[in-house]
């Protein structure tokens, strides 16, 4: 009776006073995980550190993991503390909720003060694609992407936003609300950035069971252990990611390629690429400083998932594709950085480059503009929902959206090259330092360094702040007929959007092609003469190298007389 009074007290309690989920960071995780894939479950012991952030003191904090996995003990500095567990609500995880325990301290904890617990917890980690189910999503296309299980054959779990496999305080979030899940995962993500995680993977093994275990880092250092020690130090924007299976190795100068059963073809595809395209990304972004790791996933159809030089996917490579995929994962091991528009945006900006270096300008600008419909998408998202501060909340050095942080920051990155040449932007990557970047003004130093140029207005219309994307129309061509037979051709541009760019603006005659870079401010209008020796047919501005929200306006024809 006593304890279901002690109960009903502290759910009103907690109820009365509000349970903040986000006072607590979780600065340090030390985890031994026990598989057993047969039963498809997962033992956890260990010790977690938290330290609370939040500017007052705290009676009580929330210990979020899988639903399918229950709390089994937990201790505050060594005495066993009373807790609640209770289901919550949240599409972080592939099971639609959560087994939230709620822990109640003997004493508050102090703003900045940390506190050590021991826990355990344990339960099973099946294939499971409920929140996508629940909205509609048919199960088979639901299970390729949601397809994180332990299972005999094959095991492979991700973390946070796949399965809470490790444990987290993270406000509920549902598919059904936008980008409200990617956007909880984030500011996990940005919160835990600095943290430190320790996991010992202890794999079940037996005679007729050979499997190699790996995690993001690759496989235990000394494979004949019991168990592999994997080391995060810090977490960074990593997504922690355990893999088993009876994989054979494709090792390469550049990382490993692991894969199963005949795949070996495929693997060595990747691998040849990887090592043979390394070369081109040294160039540009140095010495890669950790080796890539591919592993095969059981799932021919699953989708692929990368978390920095770690790639999870089906081994269906081709040597474009191949290709493709090297740059980018290779780019990640040569460039780390904490700030997402660095560290993805620089990744796909290095497809884009290797794409124009392979199959010329053209293409690599197509590349770029398979990416714009979701960016223009996403800006239209944001207006509509009229955001009081999205201008600050969305911009590069802020936002959560995956389209913004990778295919928006491409464009700044090719811009920033057009703007400035190849050396300067080499000269950048060159001289930036992961550690040195403790403010969001640092790279535009760099480039100022480089350049000599005032690029304040860049940066603070594609950078700092998110003011939407340009949008150009051509107002008027006047050619001039010169006293030398040749033709001064004056264009007007106007930018209807509220950002500014430098954009090119080309003018072609009897198959010849002129060209102009031209800067316009947003809401204004700026003119460029070109100098040719015949008048043209017509004049555009953009070739596709500024992300705009409609292009059918950028060119006009000349009217002749």
């Amino acid at each position: 009776m006593k304890k279901l009074l002690w109960f009903f007290w502290f759910l009103c309690s907690c109820s009365a006073f509000g349970l903040d989920r986000n006072a607590f960071t979780f600065t340090n995780y030390d985890l031994k995980i026990r598989l057993e894939p047969e039963q498809q479950r997962l033992g956890v012991r260990g010790k977690i550190t938290l330290r609370n952030d939040s500017a007052v003191p705290q009676k009580s904090l929330s210990l979020q993991i899988s639903s399918s996995l229950d709390w089994r003990s937990i201790q505050v500095e060594g005495r066993t503390v009373q807790f609640v567990s209770q289901p919550y609500t949240s599409d972080i995880d592939h099971t639609g909720a959560l087994s939230e325990a709620i822990v109640s301290f003997d004493k508050e904890v102090a703003p900045k003060a940390a506190v050590d617990l021991e826990i355990g917890y344990e339960g099973t980690i099946s294939l499971d694609a409920t929140r996508l189910t629940r909205m509609g999503v048919p199960k088979d296309v639901a299970n390729h992407t949601d397809w994180d299980q332990i299972s005999k054959g094959a095991t492979a779990v991700r973390g946070v936003g796949y399965v809470v496999w490790y444990p987290v305080a993270v406000d509920a979030a549902s598919l059904s609300e936008g980008n409200s899940v990617f956007d909880a995962v984030q500011r996990w993500k940005f919160r835990s950035a600095m943290s430190r995680m320790r996991v010992d993977l202890c794999p079940y093994y037996s005679r007729e069971n050979s499997q190699t275990a790996l995690m993001n880092d690759g496989p235990a250092k000394d494979r004949q252990a019991e168990c592999g020690e994997h080391i995060f130090n810090p977490i960074g924007l990593t997504v922690p990611t355990f893999v088993s299976a009876e994989y054979s190795v494709a090792q390469g100068e550049t990382g490993s390629t692991y894969f199963l059963d005949s795949n070996k073809t495929a693997a060595d595809i990747y691998q040849s690429a990887s090592d043979r395209i390394e070369p081109f990304v040294s160039g540009w972004f140095g010495t890669p400083k950790k080796k890539v790791l591919v592993v095969e996933l059981s799932d021919a159809k699953a989708a692929p998932f990368e978390s920095g030089s770690f790639l999870l996917t089906p081994l269906n490579f081709t040597a474009a594709s191949a290709e493709s995929t090297a740059v980018h994962q290779l780019t990640h091991a040569a460039m780390p950085s904490p700030r997402p528009w660095i560290y993805e945006g620089l990744a796909h900006f290095a497809q884009a480059l290797y794409t124009d270096q392979r199959s010329g300008r053209q293409a690599a600008l197509e590349f770029m503009n398979s990416y714009r419909p979701q960016i223009v998408e996403r800006e239209k998202a944001i207006e509509a929902d009229h955001e009081p501060n999205a201008a600050t909340e969305q911009s590069l050095i802020n936002t959560s959206s995956e389209e913004f942080y990778r295919s928006k920051a491409m464009y700044v990155w090719w811009m920033l090259r057009d703007m400035l040449g190849d050396p300067a932007t080499k000269g950048v990557l060159a001289a930036y330092r992961e550690d040195q970047d403790n403010e969001p003004s640092y790279v535009q130093h760099l480039f100022a360094a480089q350049s000599k140029r005032d690029l304040e207005w860049f940066f603070d219309d594609w950078v700092y702040r998110d003011r939407g994307l340009p949008d150009f129309r051509i107002v008027s061509v006047y050619p001039r007929q010169t006293m030398r037979d040749t033709y001064l051709v004056t264009v007007t541009v106007e930018n209807l959007g509220d950002v500014a760019a430098e954009v090119p603006v080309m003018a072609p005659y009897q198959g010849v092609e002129t060209s102009e870079r031209i800067e316009i401010k947003g809401k204004s209008k700026n003119s460029v003469r070109l100098q040719m020796q015949a008048a043209p047919e017509e004049a555009t501005v953009n070739d596709g190298s500024v992300p705009e929200t409609d292009f059918t306006n950028d060119t006009l024809k000349v009217q002749t007389k």
